[in-house]
């Protein structure tokens, strides 16, 4: 949805990249707003409310913002690479049981939302020696839960968000859900063509290559420019390597960074280490051409609103006043109540 913005609804919008990542509240905000025909912050906040749409922690541990019904679908499908991942780092660490922790995770959380805060120093209450910090990564990690959205939180939740069971916010029991192999087919409905390592990286699981085979028949296979094996549905649009890609702005994690082991399709090599900081920060992008070209940030002071964009390289002269025009739409957007709005380099 990155070629022309597009006339659809938020939900329908999410399940077409099958989540947004949501680390931080803001992104999905500007990333729907990229995609989306006339998109206002209230059309997100909306279904997470009406619980149509969840912020869970999903694919690779993180967090991401999902249809509640692929949220029910594909959480269980997650299970076994979140669980592998929560070991390698509770390990043997001085915590209970897993199956006595998340009964008293259960308990702790209740029928209601709370602060994690208060999930952990329960947990400590109820199990002194036990390292708090491992405990509740651990509950985290193993019991599908969603964050809450609250009221007056300027991009629908604050920084420190109540967690809830997703039983009880979506009165819905988390069953097994459709399983591994339809979540393949919705992220190659998103993000192919892909090889197995691009779907493995971003879905954050193992043993794709066989969840692949008795799929095989129902997807194309292409050869890449090196030889490998690439994936895709049959119906899939792959526009030609000529159409052009208008200016597009996309924020913190936007899941089309991360979406390939490979991002060779949308940076240039030279620049790749810049899409990841140290502290594994995924910093905000723009692109030129379907080429990610620079970084932006936007500040305020007072009533100004600044977009700051530090390119990769020079901008050509023929593409600034489009680079412009967009960003002068994302600072109204981000900064609706700003009196001056100002688009410059670093």
């Amino acid at each position: 949805m990155l070629l022309a913005r597009e006339r659809a609804t938020v939900v329908k919008a999410v399940e077409r990249l099958l989540a947004l990542q949501a680390q931080l509240p803001r992104p999905p905000h500007v990333g729907l707003w990229s995609r989306l025909q006339k998109f206002k912050r209230d059309d997100l906040i909306t279904p997470l409310n009406a619980r149509t749409l969840v912020r869970g922690t999903m694919m690779r541990g993180t967090l991401h913002i999902m249809s509640a019904r692929d949220f029910l679908a594909f959480r269980m499908a997650l299970q076994p690479s979140l669980t592998a991942g929560m070991m390698a780092i509770v390990g043997k660490g001085p915590i209970p049981s897993i199956e006595t922790l998340m009964t008293a995770g259960r308990s702790a959380f209740g029928r209601k939302g709370r602060p994690f805060a208060d999930v952990r120093a329960a947990l400590q209450s109820r199990f002194p020696d036990a390292h708090e910090r491992l405990m509740g990564y651990a509950v985290r990690m193993q019991l599908p839960l969603v964050q809450v959205p609250a009221d007056g939180a300027a991009w629908g939740f604050p920084a420190d968000s109540d967690f809830a069971l997703a039983e009880h916010w979506l009165k819905t029991k988390v069953g097994a859900g459709s399983g591994a192999g339809p979540l393949v087919l919705r992220y190659l409905a998103a993000f192919g063509p892909a090889t197995v390592p691009d779907i493995a990286a971003w879905l954050g699981i193992r043993g794709v290559a066989e969840l692949l085979a008795p799929i095989r028949d129902k997807l194309l296979t292409f050869r890449d420019e090196r030889g490998r094996e690439v994936f895709d549905l049959p119906s899939a649009p792959r526009p030609n390597a000529e159409t052009p890609a208008p200016v597009r702005f996309l924020p913190e994690y936007d899941s089309v960074i991360l979406a390939h082991a490979d991002r060779a399709r949308i940076v240039d090599e030279a620049y790749r280490k810049a899409l990841v900081t140290k502290n594994l920060i995924v910093p905000a992008t723009f692109l030129i051409d379907g080429r990610v070209s620079g970084t932006w940030k936007i500040e305020r002071k007072k009533a100004a609103a600044i977009l700051t964009l530090t390119p990769f390289c020079p901008i050509p002269k023929t593409c600034k006043p489009a680079v412009s025009e967009e960003g002068e739409a994302l600072l109204r957007f981000v900064e609706p109540d700003a009196k001056t709005f100002s688009v410059s380099y670093t």
